[in-house]
């Protein structure tokens, strides 16, 4: 199994990540949810910490998804922030594949784990971190979609919502 001291150290990581993608985005909605995301990692650091040091770790649920729905309902002209920032494709492309390799060493730990509050932990990680890449596959598709898809608007297909 690997070490809950590698694990906080990629959650760390991607805290100052996130972070760093804010300040760099402080002028759009992503500056919102680039902070949230960096919090929510912090919050894994530390529920990993307590873990470690066998206290009960607090899982109460994050609000990362309704707070990243709000960013897009409370910003009208998004649509022209996002063709400014085509170039983050990139991106959100590491940062989804930080978060799937988050989901991947949380499922070995999963499988690992003796202890049943361990289990928990881990399968409340693997829930949040597979809530992160979500936001991030939304963010890539809607850049991307940008980017790639020109149609008709009297006889394109659209997606449900």
């Amino acid at each position: 199994m690997r070490s809950y001291e590698f694990a906080i150290r990629m959650e760390l990581d991607g805290e100052k990540y996130y972070m760093e993608q804010a300040e760099k985005h402080k002028n759009s909605g992503l500056y919102t949810i680039f902070l949230t995301l960096a919090k929510d990692e912090r919050k894994h650091a530390q529920i990993l910490e307590d873990r470690m040091k066998q206290l009960t770790p607090d899982l109460s649920e994050t609000t990362s998804y309704d707070e990243y729905k709000n960013v897009f309902q409370d910003a009208p002209d998004f649509q022209n922030a996002i063709k400014e920032t085509l170039g983050q494709l990139d991106i959100y492309y590491l940062a989804m594949d930080k978060e799937k390799q988050s989901i991947e060493l949380y499922k070995e730990m999963l499988e690992d784990a003796k202890d049943e509050q361990d289990k928990e932990v881990f399968s409340f990680l693997i829930r949040e971190e597979e809530t992160h890449f979500n936001i991030l596959e939304e963010l890539w598709s809607h850049v991307n979609r940008a980017e790639e898809w020109v149609e008709s608007a009297e006889f394109g297909l659209r997606e449900e919502y």
